[in-house]
């Protein structure tokens, strides 16, 4: 995690591809690149935007440093005039992207190249890495904070992580998500981000008993005293001599600002209505009763319709390995290439698959808002010249099926265009906020969803469409690749 230059972070078909537009092309031509998926993870209606703060780091210190390059010639397929040609190589071009903690959505474009081609071939891989794992993760840790209800979710999956990387940056993605803090200090340090913890099994099984384990602890830290009360019987003894302790810390006069109990395993509501009803009875109704063991947002939806009385949750497993859903399936595909008169010819990737089909050309995409509720309509995405204003009406059409229509009347919708500028020329022309403040405006855009779209089952999809003239590019570019030329056909 401590090298700064992640350069070679990429797949060798990068730089293969790389030496082959070197020696074969006239000029190392500009072209656009869009990075976007197709589906969202979980089964969801919506996904959440993470990893930008990590791809502005590494653009900024994209370099090929000696030993790069001594690596790359010991492959033995690289010729030297590519690898003098990569002393000297930096990244020149544009890049406009989503902000962190943006609501997003299938098909269109999180973040969209703009560069000479050997420059946006050899970053794919590294944008996709990123923006992959970071937006699973912050989309998993949204879906396990809604089903929540608004307590609080702490993640704390570092020890089953996939690795230091996957667990520091997972957990500040699942911070942007929704969750108030992290186990992860390094990633508390780093991101600036709060760090919470309790204690383990082991600080109850070192000392002659539970109530001692229990006693010293809340000495340590009256100010953050939850006392985990399952190691040997959680009802039988746990939540007895957590009330004891409770009891002679306030007879101390010392002041447990924030106190309670964790369960971590057995019939988490039973136990936590059962140890709700003891804690109540023996005054203590502002204690805490958290909650952890293989959590999910579906564990928790099934705890809360069953009445459990627990008010913090810390999620771990499922969360930073998003388990039931490992990957985010971000692709990266070449949209359009300027020609010899600084125009950009739009390019399409063609599939039997319909959903694998791209959309062509230099994008942007506007988000449509109902008015009256704030709440997103849908997402439209357009050719980068086109300009939409809400004092005129709106089609809005299916470009899987366009017989099916919406029409907006004027002034009942509102637009925003949701892509901004990162690099201009090279150089950084965007700064990321703080992570918790990418926080606080991503629980503001998921406010921004329906209920129909956040719930976790069978969600409303939110229509992505294009603008009319993209539709006619798409169209034109699929009758040319079949072959057809439609120039004279009667309509």
């Amino acid at each position: 995690m401590d090298r700064q230059n992640l350069t070679l972070l990429t797949d060798l078909y990068e730089l293969t591809m790389m030496q082959g537009y070197f020696k074969n092309k006239s000029q190392n031509e500009t072209v656009i690149f869009d990075a976007f998926f197709r589906n969202n993870p979980f089964g969801g209606g919506y996904s959440i935007m993470a990893g930008l703060e990590q791809l502005i780091k590494y653009i900024k210190e994209l370099h090929f440093d000696e030993e790069d390059i001594d690596y790359l010639r010991s492959v033995g397929i690289f010729d030297e005039d590519f690898l003098e040609y990569l002393r000297d190589f930096k990244f020149s071009g544009d890049i406009y992207s989503i902000p962190e903690g943006t609501i997003i959505f299938p098909r269109e474009p999180l973040v969209k190249v703009i560069a000479p081609i050997m420059e946006a071939q050899l970053i794919e891989t590294a944008i996709l890495n990123i923006i992959n794992h970071q937006s699973l993760i912050a989309t998993k840790s949204a879906r396990i904070c809604y089903a929540a209800e608004g307590d609080g979710i702490m993640e704390f999956g570092l020890r089953r992580a996939q690795g230091p990387d996957a667990g520091t940056y997972g957990a500040r993605a699942a911070v942007i998500g929704g969750c108030i803090g992290t186990s992860n200090v390094l990633c508390g340090q780093l991101f600036d981000v709060p760090v919470k913890g309790t204690h383990a099994h082991s600080w109850i099984m070192s000392f002659p008993d539970e109530y001692t384990a229990f006693k010293t602890y809340a000495k340590l830290y009256p100010s953050a005293c939850i006392l985990l009360v399952d190691t040997y019987d959680t009802l039988g003894s746990g939540v007895p001599n957590a009330i004891r302790v409770f009891k002679e810390m306030k007879e101390e006069g010392i002041d447990l600002s924030f106190y309670g109990i964790r369960l971590d395993s057995g019939d988490l509501a039973y136990l936590s209505k059962q140890a709700r009803k003891m804690l109540d009875d023996a005054g203590f109704t502002d204690a805490v009763i958290s909650a952890s063991n293989d959590l999910d947002e579906y564990l928790i939806s099934s705890l809360k319709t069953q009445g459990a009385a627990i008010t913090s949750w810390g999620v771990g497993t499922n969360l930073i390995t998003a388990k039931d859903n490992p990957s985010f399936g971000g692709v990266y595909k070449l949209s359009a290439i300027m020609d010899d008169n600084g125009t950009f010819v739009p390019k399409i990737k063609l599939s039997e698959n319909t959903e694998k089909i791209t959309n062509p050309g230099n994008k942007k995409i506007y988000r449509v808002y109902d008015k009256a509720s704030g709440k997103i309509k849908a997402d439209l995405i357009c050719l980068e010249n086109e300009t939409f204003t809400d004092d005129k009406q709106l089609l809005l059409f299916d470009p899987q099926e366009p017989w099916k229509k919406t029409l907006l009347p004027a002034s009942s919708y509102t637009l925003r265009e949701i892509m901004v500028p990162i690099f201009k020329k090279g150089e950084c022309v965007y700064t990321s906020p703080k992570t918790m403040d990418i926080r606080s405006y991503c629980l503001e855009e998921q406010n921004t969803l329906w209920e129909e779209t956040r719930r976790l089952f069978n969600p409303h999809q939110v229509h992505v469409d294009l603008s009319r003239r993209l539709y006619d590019t798409k169209m034109r570019l699929l009758d040319q690749m079949g072959n057809l030329d439609m120039t004279d056909v009667e309509n």
